[in-house]
Protein backbone atom coordinates (compact mmCIF):
# COMPACT_ATOMS: atom_id res chain seq x y z
CA UNK A 1 0.00 0.00 0.00
CA UNK A 2 1.29 3.46 -1.15
CA UNK A 3 1.65 6.17 1.61
CA UNK A 4 -0.27 8.65 0.17
CA UNK A 5 -3.27 5.83 0.36
CA UNK A 6 -2.93 5.11 3.91
CA UNK A 7 -2.94 8.54 4.66
CA UNK A 8 -5.85 8.89 3.15
CA UNK A 9 -7.03 6.43 4.58
CA UNK A 10 -6.18 7.14 7.67
CA UNK A 11 -7.01 10.93 7.58
CA UNK A 12 -9.71 12.15 10.36
CA UNK A 13 -11.26 14.86 7.56
CA UNK A 14 -12.63 13.94 4.16
CA UNK A 15 -10.49 17.15 2.95
CA UNK A 16 -7.35 14.87 3.51
CA UNK A 17 -8.89 11.75 2.70
CA UNK A 18 -11.24 10.91 0.39
CA UNK A 19 -11.08 14.51 -1.17
CA UNK A 20 -7.74 15.38 -0.85
CA UNK A 21 -7.22 15.96 -4.45
CA UNK A 22 -9.71 18.17 -4.94
CA UNK A 23 -8.94 20.69 -2.74
CA UNK A 24 -5.13 20.92 -3.41
CA UNK A 25 -5.18 24.29 -5.08
CA UNK A 26 -6.22 25.28 -1.10
CA UNK A 27 -3.65 23.65 0.76
CA UNK A 28 -0.69 26.36 0.12
CA UNK A 29 -2.84 28.99 1.57
CA UNK A 30 -4.79 27.96 5.08
CA UNK A 31 -2.82 25.10 5.94
CA UNK A 32 -0.54 25.64 8.68
CA UNK A 33 2.45 25.65 6.10
CA UNK A 34 0.69 28.33 5.04
CA UNK A 35 -0.47 30.67 7.80
CA UNK A 36 3.67 30.44 8.61
CA UNK A 37 3.98 31.60 5.11
CA UNK A 38 1.73 34.95 5.51
CA UNK A 39 2.98 35.79 8.97
CA UNK A 40 7.09 35.67 7.78
CA UNK A 41 5.31 38.06 5.08
CA UNK A 42 4.01 40.31 7.64
CA UNK A 43 7.30 40.13 9.82
CA UNK A 44 9.14 40.97 6.65
CA UNK A 45 7.22 43.37 5.45
CA UNK A 46 7.02 45.40 8.74
CA UNK A 47 11.11 45.35 9.61
CA UNK A 48 10.89 46.59 5.58
CA UNK A 49 8.60 49.67 6.48
CA UNK A 50 10.37 50.17 9.73
CA UNK A 51 13.81 51.19 8.05
CA UNK A 52 12.64 53.11 5.74
CA UNK A 53 11.09 55.59 7.94
CA UNK A 54 13.34 58.59 8.64
CA UNK A 55 11.71 58.44 11.90
CA UNK A 56 13.81 55.16 13.12
CA UNK A 57 17.66 56.57 13.06
CA UNK A 58 18.57 53.14 14.19
CA UNK A 59 17.63 51.30 10.96
CA UNK A 60 18.84 52.86 7.88
CA UNK A 61 17.02 51.51 4.35
CA UNK A 62 18.14 48.28 3.67
CA UNK A 63 20.24 47.55 0.47
CA UNK A 64 17.96 46.17 -2.88
CA UNK A 65 20.01 42.92 -2.17
CA UNK A 66 19.36 42.72 1.71
CA UNK A 67 15.45 43.52 0.71
CA UNK A 68 15.71 40.87 -1.87
CA UNK A 69 17.47 38.52 0.83
CA UNK A 70 14.87 39.88 3.32
CA UNK A 71 11.42 39.30 0.86
CA UNK A 72 12.96 35.64 -0.07
CA UNK A 73 12.48 34.22 3.59
CA UNK A 74 8.53 34.41 2.81
CA UNK A 75 8.45 34.01 -0.59
CA UNK A 76 10.76 30.75 -0.77
CA UNK A 77 9.46 29.33 2.72
CA UNK A 78 9.46 25.75 2.25
CA UNK A 79 8.19 22.89 4.22
CA UNK A 80 11.29 22.44 5.86
CA UNK A 81 11.63 26.09 7.01
CA UNK A 82 7.94 25.99 8.59
CA UNK A 83 8.91 22.51 10.44
CA UNK A 84 11.60 24.57 12.13
CA UNK A 85 8.88 26.83 13.16
CA UNK A 86 7.08 24.45 14.70
CA UNK A 87 10.22 22.82 16.16
CA UNK A 88 10.99 26.40 17.93
CA UNK A 89 7.00 26.40 19.33
CA UNK A 90 7.66 23.01 20.83
CA UNK A 91 10.23 25.59 23.34
CA UNK A 92 8.37 28.55 23.02
CA UNK A 93 4.71 27.32 23.02
CA UNK A 94 3.99 30.39 21.26
CA UNK A 95 3.24 30.39 17.00
CA UNK A 96 3.84 33.65 16.13
CA UNK A 97 7.12 34.31 18.49
CA UNK A 98 8.41 30.50 16.56
CA UNK A 99 7.88 32.56 13.66
CA UNK A 100 9.55 35.75 14.92
CA UNK A 101 12.60 33.27 16.11
CA UNK A 102 12.59 31.31 12.83
CA UNK A 103 13.51 34.69 11.13
CA UNK A 104 16.26 35.72 14.03
CA UNK A 105 17.91 32.64 13.40
CA UNK A 106 18.09 33.31 9.66
CA UNK A 107 19.23 37.24 9.75
CA UNK A 108 21.91 36.63 12.67
CA UNK A 109 24.92 36.05 10.31
CA UNK A 110 23.46 38.70 7.72
CA UNK A 111 26.14 41.38 7.99
CA UNK A 112 23.58 43.97 6.72
CA UNK A 113 20.32 42.38 8.61
CA UNK A 114 21.84 40.84 11.08
CA UNK A 115 22.12 44.60 13.16
CA UNK A 116 18.06 44.79 12.86
CA UNK A 117 17.33 41.71 14.71
CA UNK A 118 15.51 43.51 17.41
CA UNK A 119 13.18 45.57 15.04
CA UNK A 120 12.16 42.15 14.11
CA UNK A 121 8.33 41.89 15.47
CA UNK A 122 8.78 45.71 17.01
CA UNK A 123 5.81 47.12 18.72
CA UNK A 124 3.67 44.57 17.50
CA UNK A 125 1.04 42.02 19.27
CA UNK A 126 0.85 38.66 17.77
CA UNK A 127 -2.65 39.72 16.66
CA UNK A 128 -0.93 42.32 14.62
CA UNK A 129 0.94 39.62 12.96
CA UNK A 130 -2.39 37.33 12.66
CA UNK A 131 -4.91 39.51 11.42
CA UNK A 132 -3.11 40.69 8.79
CA UNK A 133 -1.63 37.36 7.68
CA UNK A 134 -5.54 35.65 7.66
CA UNK A 135 -6.87 38.62 5.72
CA UNK A 136 -3.83 37.89 3.07
CA UNK A 137 -4.80 34.25 3.08
CA UNK A 138 -8.45 35.21 2.49
CA UNK A 139 -7.82 37.68 -0.06
CA UNK A 140 -5.52 34.74 -1.97
CA UNK A 141 -8.53 32.37 -1.40
CA UNK A 142 -11.27 34.20 -2.70
CA UNK A 143 -8.98 35.99 -5.53
CA UNK A 144 -7.28 32.69 -6.81
CA UNK A 145 -9.57 29.82 -6.05
CA UNK A 146 -13.08 30.93 -5.11
CA UNK A 147 -13.56 33.33 -7.90
CA UNK A 148 -12.46 31.45 -10.67
CA UNK A 149 -14.82 28.15 -9.62
CA UNK A 150 -17.57 30.98 -9.26
CA UNK A 151 -17.46 32.33 -12.35
CA UNK A 152 -16.97 28.66 -14.18
CA UNK A 153 -19.97 27.77 -12.65
CA UNK A 154 -22.06 31.50 -13.79
CA UNK A 155 -20.17 30.51 -17.62
CA UNK A 156 -21.25 27.35 -17.82
CA UNK A 157 -24.95 27.95 -16.69
CA UNK A 158 -25.18 30.94 -19.08
CA UNK A 159 -24.30 28.86 -21.92
CA UNK A 160 -27.22 26.51 -20.90
CA UNK A 161 -29.29 29.50 -20.05
CA UNK A 162 -28.84 30.47 -23.98
CA UNK A 163 -28.86 27.12 -25.29
CA UNK A 164 -32.69 26.25 -23.68
CA UNK A 165 -33.59 29.67 -24.13
CA UNK A 166 -36.66 28.61 -25.84
CA UNK A 167 -37.44 25.15 -24.79
CA UNK A 168 -40.60 25.48 -22.89
CA UNK A 169 -41.30 23.90 -19.19
CA UNK A 170 -43.88 23.91 -16.99
CA UNK A 171 -43.88 25.44 -13.74
CA UNK A 172 -44.59 24.65 -10.09
CA UNK A 173 -45.48 26.83 -7.99
CA UNK A 174 -45.80 25.17 -4.53
CA UNK A 175 -45.37 21.73 -6.43
CA UNK A 176 -48.26 22.19 -8.62
CA UNK A 177 -48.71 22.81 -12.33
CA UNK A 178 -48.70 26.95 -12.71
CA UNK A 179 -47.65 29.24 -15.55
CA UNK A 180 -44.60 27.69 -18.40
CA UNK A 181 -41.61 28.88 -18.42
CA UNK A 182 -38.41 27.95 -20.43
CA UNK A 183 -35.17 25.63 -19.37
CA UNK A 184 -33.20 28.67 -20.36
CA UNK A 185 -35.04 31.46 -18.15
CA UNK A 186 -34.91 28.98 -15.18
CA UNK A 187 -30.82 28.84 -15.56
CA UNK A 188 -30.97 32.41 -16.39
CA UNK A 189 -32.59 33.32 -12.93
CA UNK A 190 -29.50 31.36 -11.10
CA UNK A 191 -27.29 33.27 -13.32
CA UNK A 192 -28.31 36.75 -12.13
CA UNK A 193 -28.24 35.74 -8.54
CA UNK A 194 -25.04 34.45 -8.83
CA UNK A 195 -23.90 37.46 -10.06
CA UNK A 196 -24.86 39.78 -8.02
CA UNK A 197 -23.42 37.94 -5.08
CA UNK A 198 -20.34 37.51 -6.91
CA UNK A 199 -20.45 41.22 -7.04
CA UNK A 200 -20.66 41.60 -3.18
CA UNK A 201 -18.01 39.31 -2.67
CA UNK A 202 -15.46 40.65 -4.71
CA UNK A 203 -16.50 44.55 -3.11
CA UNK A 204 -15.57 43.49 -0.15
CA UNK A 205 -12.91 45.03 1.94
CA UNK A 206 -10.24 42.85 3.29
CA UNK A 207 -9.54 44.63 7.08
CA UNK A 208 -6.11 44.82 8.76
CA UNK A 209 -4.73 46.67 11.53
CA UNK A 210 -0.97 46.81 13.33
CA UNK A 211 -1.26 49.30 16.46
CA UNK A 212 -0.27 46.97 19.48
CA UNK A 213 -1.23 45.14 22.39
CA UNK A 214 -4.54 46.64 22.67
CA UNK A 215 -4.98 49.30 19.57
CA UNK A 216 -3.83 52.37 21.35
CA UNK A 217 -0.14 52.06 19.89
CA UNK A 218 1.26 52.20 23.48
CA UNK A 219 4.62 50.64 23.00
CA UNK A 220 4.64 52.15 19.61
CA UNK A 221 4.53 56.10 21.37
CA UNK A 222 7.12 55.08 24.26
CA UNK A 223 9.61 53.90 21.78
CA UNK A 224 9.25 57.24 19.31
CA UNK A 225 6.96 59.51 20.32
CA UNK A 226 7.47 61.81 17.34
CA UNK A 227 6.17 59.59 14.67
CA UNK A 228 2.58 59.90 13.78
CA UNK A 229 1.71 56.37 14.32
CA UNK A 230 -1.85 55.65 12.98
CA UNK A 231 -0.22 57.17 9.77
CA UNK A 232 2.15 54.74 9.61
CA UNK A 233 0.27 52.67 10.13
CA UNK A 234 -2.27 52.78 7.67
CA UNK A 235 0.43 53.44 5.30
CA UNK A 236 1.86 50.12 6.00
CA UNK A 237 -1.67 47.71 6.17
CA UNK A 238 -2.33 49.70 2.20
CA UNK A 239 0.75 49.00 1.29
CA UNK A 240 0.36 45.27 1.42
CA UNK A 241 -3.09 45.80 -0.06
CA UNK A 242 -5.66 45.75 2.33
CA UNK A 243 -8.02 48.46 3.66
CA UNK A 244 -7.04 49.84 7.15
CA UNK A 245 -8.69 49.19 10.28
CA UNK A 246 -8.04 52.34 12.36
CA UNK A 247 -10.19 51.42 15.94
CA UNK A 248 -9.84 48.13 17.29
CA UNK A 249 -8.92 46.57 20.65
CA UNK A 250 -5.89 43.80 20.55
CA UNK A 251 -7.37 42.14 17.61
CA UNK A 252 -8.61 43.44 14.76
CA UNK A 253 -13.01 43.13 14.79
CA UNK A 254 -13.12 40.30 12.26
CA UNK A 255 -16.40 41.70 11.32
CA UNK A 256 -14.56 42.10 7.63
CA UNK A 257 -14.15 38.32 7.93
CA UNK A 258 -17.71 37.81 9.03
CA UNK A 259 -18.70 39.19 6.01
CA UNK A 260 -16.74 37.31 3.29
CA UNK A 261 -18.70 33.95 5.22
CA UNK A 262 -21.93 35.80 4.75
CA UNK A 263 -21.02 36.54 1.32
CA UNK A 264 -19.67 32.70 0.44
CA UNK A 265 -22.88 31.46 2.51
CA UNK A 266 -25.14 33.08 -0.23
CA UNK A 267 -23.46 31.66 -3.38
CA UNK A 268 -23.47 28.46 -1.48
CA UNK A 269 -27.53 28.79 -0.80
CA UNK A 270 -28.36 29.53 -4.55
CA UNK A 271 -26.08 26.53 -5.78
CA UNK A 272 -27.47 24.37 -3.00
CA UNK A 273 -30.75 25.55 -4.12
CA UNK A 274 -30.16 25.40 -8.08
CA UNK A 275 -28.97 21.01 -6.61
CA UNK A 276 -32.31 20.68 -5.62
CA UNK A 277 -34.19 22.26 -8.45
CA UNK A 278 -32.04 20.11 -11.07
CA UNK A 279 -32.85 16.87 -8.71
CA UNK A 280 -36.46 17.41 -8.73
CA UNK A 281 -36.10 18.27 -12.83
CA UNK A 282 -34.01 14.32 -12.84
CA UNK A 283 -36.67 13.15 -10.79
CA UNK A 284 -39.60 14.73 -13.27
CA UNK A 285 -37.69 13.76 -16.42
CA UNK A 286 -37.10 16.87 -17.98
CA UNK A 287 -33.21 15.88 -17.85
CA UNK A 288 -31.17 13.23 -18.84
CA UNK A 289 -28.22 12.01 -17.65
CA UNK A 290 -25.28 10.57 -19.08
CA UNK A 291 -24.55 7.13 -18.37
CA UNK A 292 -20.38 6.63 -17.29
CA UNK A 293 -19.11 3.28 -17.87
CA UNK A 294 -18.65 1.04 -15.36
CA UNK A 295 -20.49 3.37 -12.87
CA UNK A 296 -22.71 1.84 -10.27
CA UNK A 297 -26.14 3.60 -9.48
CA UNK A 298 -27.48 0.88 -6.62
CA UNK A 299 -26.05 -1.79 -5.04
CA UNK A 300 -29.27 -4.10 -5.87
CA UNK A 301 -31.12 -1.79 -8.85
CA UNK A 302 -29.16 -1.98 -11.56
CA UNK A 303 -31.18 0.29 -13.66
CA UNK A 304 -30.59 3.28 -11.29
CA UNK A 305 -28.31 6.46 -12.74
CA UNK A 306 -28.71 8.28 -9.76
CA UNK A 307 -28.53 12.28 -9.24
CA UNK A 308 -25.42 12.02 -6.93
CA UNK A 309 -23.37 15.12 -8.30
CA UNK A 310 -25.91 17.55 -7.21
CA UNK A 311 -26.30 15.43 -4.14
CA UNK A 312 -22.77 15.67 -3.04
CA UNK A 313 -22.99 19.30 -4.04
CA UNK A 314 -25.72 20.21 -1.49
CA UNK A 315 -24.39 17.66 1.16
CA UNK A 316 -20.17 19.75 0.53
CA UNK A 317 -22.55 23.09 0.04
CA UNK A 318 -24.02 22.55 3.47
CA UNK A 319 -21.21 21.82 5.52
CA UNK A 320 -19.77 24.99 4.60
CA UNK A 321 -22.26 26.78 5.35
CA UNK A 322 -22.52 25.35 9.06
CA UNK A 323 -18.89 26.36 9.35
CA UNK A 324 -19.49 29.71 8.01
CA UNK A 325 -22.16 30.44 9.70
CA UNK A 326 -20.20 29.87 13.04
CA UNK A 327 -17.41 32.21 11.73
CA UNK A 328 -19.70 35.15 10.94
CA UNK A 329 -21.23 34.39 14.34
CA UNK A 330 -18.57 34.10 16.68
CA UNK A 331 -15.53 35.75 15.42
CA UNK A 332 -16.77 39.47 16.03
CA UNK A 333 -17.43 38.22 19.44
CA UNK A 334 -14.03 38.92 22.02
CA UNK A 335 -14.17 39.23 25.92
CA UNK A 336 -13.07 42.84 26.45
CA UNK A 337 -10.16 43.38 24.91
CA UNK A 338 -8.95 40.01 23.65
CA UNK A 339 -9.76 36.42 24.34
CA UNK A 340 -8.19 33.32 22.30
CA UNK A 341 -11.58 31.90 21.39
CA UNK A 342 -11.01 33.10 17.51
CA UNK A 343 -7.42 31.78 17.11
CA UNK A 344 -8.96 27.96 17.38
CA UNK A 345 -11.75 28.84 14.89
CA UNK A 346 -9.63 31.08 12.19
CA UNK A 347 -7.68 27.66 11.75
CA UNK A 348 -10.80 26.52 10.67
CA UNK A 349 -11.31 28.54 7.57
CA UNK A 350 -9.98 26.39 5.42
CA UNK A 351 -11.86 24.02 6.16
CA UNK A 352 -14.99 25.54 4.79
CA UNK A 353 -13.94 26.92 1.45
CA UNK A 354 -12.64 23.22 0.98
CA UNK A 355 -16.31 21.95 0.82
CA UNK A 356 -17.24 24.69 -0.73
CA UNK A 357 -14.64 23.90 -3.44
CA UNK A 358 -15.61 20.04 -3.03
CA UNK A 359 -19.22 21.61 -3.78
CA UNK A 360 -18.03 23.42 -6.86
CA UNK A 361 -16.53 20.88 -8.50
CA UNK A 362 -19.34 18.14 -8.08
CA UNK A 363 -22.22 20.30 -9.31
CA UNK A 364 -19.78 21.28 -12.40
CA UNK A 365 -19.68 17.77 -13.32
CA UNK A 366 -23.61 17.08 -12.44
CA UNK A 367 -24.37 19.86 -14.61
CA UNK A 368 -21.72 18.33 -17.69
CA UNK A 369 -23.69 15.21 -17.46
CA UNK A 370 -27.33 16.62 -18.34
CA UNK A 371 -29.12 16.81 -21.11
CA UNK A 372 -32.55 18.46 -21.71
CA UNK A 373 -35.39 15.76 -22.79
CA UNK A 374 -37.90 17.72 -24.83
CA UNK A 375 -40.41 14.91 -25.03
CA UNK A 376 -41.13 14.83 -21.30
CA UNK A 377 -41.08 18.71 -21.29
CA UNK A 378 -43.54 18.98 -24.12
CA UNK A 379 -45.66 15.59 -22.42
CA UNK A 380 -46.30 17.44 -19.30
CA UNK A 381 -47.10 21.17 -20.98
CA UNK A 382 -49.29 19.07 -23.34
CA UNK A 383 -51.09 17.65 -20.33
CA UNK A 384 -51.52 20.91 -18.33
CA UNK A 385 -54.47 23.00 -20.84
CA UNK A 386 -55.71 24.48 -17.46
CA UNK A 387 -52.51 26.73 -16.88
CA UNK A 388 -53.98 28.97 -20.05
CA UNK A 389 -56.84 29.81 -17.68
CA UNK A 390 -54.65 32.60 -16.78
CA UNK A 391 -54.39 33.76 -19.90
CA UNK A 392 -57.86 33.44 -20.47
CA UNK A 393 -58.92 35.59 -17.89
CA UNK A 394 -56.57 38.08 -18.48
CA UNK A 395 -57.30 39.12 -21.65
CA UNK A 396 -60.67 38.78 -20.19
CA UNK A 397 -60.50 41.22 -17.71
CA UNK A 398 -59.11 43.73 -20.78
CA UNK A 399 -62.20 43.72 -22.60
CA UNK A 400 -64.54 44.16 -19.64
CA UNK A 401 -65.90 40.57 -19.28
CA UNK A 402 -67.99 39.91 -16.38
CA UNK A 403 -66.23 38.00 -13.46
CA UNK A 404 -63.20 36.52 -15.57
CA UNK A 405 -61.48 34.85 -12.70
CA UNK A 406 -64.33 33.06 -11.12
CA UNK A 407 -65.53 31.50 -14.73
CA UNK A 408 -61.50 30.53 -15.36
CA UNK A 409 -62.15 29.03 -11.85
CA UNK A 410 -65.20 27.00 -12.04
CA UNK A 411 -64.08 25.71 -15.30
CA UNK A 412 -60.24 24.53 -13.92
CA UNK A 413 -60.08 24.39 -10.68
CA UNK A 414 -59.44 20.37 -9.86
CA UNK A 415 -60.68 19.57 -13.17
CA UNK A 416 -59.25 17.77 -16.24
CA UNK A 417 -58.96 20.63 -18.84
CA UNK A 418 -57.95 19.49 -22.64
CA UNK A 419 -57.57 21.51 -25.86
CA UNK A 420 -61.30 20.85 -26.90
CA UNK A 421 -62.94 22.38 -23.69
CA UNK A 422 -60.50 25.35 -23.44
CA UNK A 423 -61.04 26.11 -26.50
CA UNK A 424 -64.72 25.72 -26.64
CA UNK A 425 -64.71 27.92 -23.95
CA UNK A 426 -62.80 30.77 -25.19
CA UNK A 427 -65.26 29.83 -28.52
CA UNK A 428 -68.04 31.31 -26.35
CA UNK A 429 -66.73 34.52 -25.03
CA UNK A 430 -67.81 37.86 -26.69
CA UNK A 431 -63.96 39.27 -27.08
CA UNK A 432 -62.72 40.85 -30.39
CA UNK A 433 -61.72 38.93 -32.99
CA UNK A 434 -58.08 38.96 -33.06
CA UNK A 435 -57.81 38.60 -28.79
CA UNK A 436 -59.64 35.22 -29.34
CA UNK A 437 -57.71 34.15 -32.43
CA UNK A 438 -54.63 34.69 -30.08
CA UNK A 439 -55.96 32.76 -27.94
CA UNK A 440 -57.04 29.67 -29.78
CA UNK A 441 -53.77 29.49 -31.10
CA UNK A 442 -52.04 29.80 -27.56
CA UNK A 443 -50.88 26.03 -26.45
CA UNK A 444 -48.84 25.46 -22.94
CA UNK A 445 -45.98 25.35 -25.00
CA UNK A 446 -46.37 28.66 -26.47
CA UNK A 447 -47.32 30.81 -22.95
CA UNK A 448 -44.08 31.62 -22.24
CA UNK A 449 -43.98 35.28 -22.20
CA UNK A 450 -40.44 36.95 -23.04
CA UNK A 451 -38.77 33.87 -20.57
CA UNK A 452 -37.13 33.68 -24.28
CA UNK A 453 -35.87 37.10 -24.30
CA UNK A 454 -35.14 37.26 -20.89
CA UNK A 455 -32.51 34.04 -20.88
CA UNK A 456 -31.09 35.24 -24.06
CA UNK A 457 -30.16 39.15 -22.12
CA UNK A 458 -28.20 37.46 -19.63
Amino acid sequence: MSATIESQLLALSPLDGRYAGKVDALRPIFSEFGLIRARVKVEVEWLLALAQDPGVPELSPFSPEATGRLRALADDLSVTDAARVKEIERTTNHDVKAVEYLIKERLRDDAELGPALEFVHFACTSEDINNLSYSLMLREARETVLLPRIDDLIARLRAMAHEHAALPMLSRTHGQTASPTTVGKELANVVARLLRQRDVLTSLPMPGKINGAVGNYNAHVAAYPDIDWPAFSERFVRSLGLTWQPYTTQIEPHDGIAELCDAQKRIDTIAIDLCRDIWGYISLGYFKQAVKAGEVGSSTMPHKVNPIDFENAEGNFGIANALLEHFAAKLPISRWQRDLTDSTVLRALGTAFGHALIGFDALGRGLGKLSANPERLAADLDASWEVLAEAVQTVMRRHGLPNPYEQLKELTRGQGITPTSMRAFVETLDLPADAKARLLAMTPASYTGLAEKLARGI
